[in-house]
């Protein structure tokens, strides 16, 4: 495959995983029988993103992204939103608390994979 076709799997894969910790952060009740399949999935599609999608020149970026991501994705205080909007029966800041947690699985270890990449260049270049 072409650097264009292994870059473009990448950008899917990232696609995909945002699109399955939405969906599994909103259909949390639904779907809670397949939780590990679907960590499962965004642990693989985090691997695949950390190996095709970002270059020696985003890492630095992406790993600050990451954390950020991973912080909030720990914060569980969102839940109190949901005092606000049981009038209308939606459980936004438990929908909020989940999708981010659901990221933070995603991007988790895509991370790794990028800094293991950063330690490795960094150390064959000395």
């Amino acid at each position: 495959m072409a650097k264009t076709d292994m870059a473009q799997i990448g950008e899917w894969a990232f696609i995909l995983g945002v699109i399955i910790a939405i969906i599994a952060g909103i259909a949390a009740a639904a779907v809670s029988s397949y939780a590990g399949m679907i960590t499962l999935a965004l642990v693989v599609l985090g691997i695949v993103i950390g190996l095709l999608n970002i270059t020696d020149k985003e890492t630095e970026k992406f790993l600050v992204a990451a954390i950020a991501l991973m912080a909030t994705g720990a914060i569980t205080a969102f839940v109190s939103i949901d005092a606000l909007t049981s009038i209308v029966g939606i459980p936004l800041g438990t929908w909020i608390v989940t999708i981010l947690g659901n990221v933070a699985v995603l991007v988790a270890p895509a991370a790794i994979v990028v800094a293991l990449k950063s330690i490795k260049s960094i150390a064959s270049s000395k």
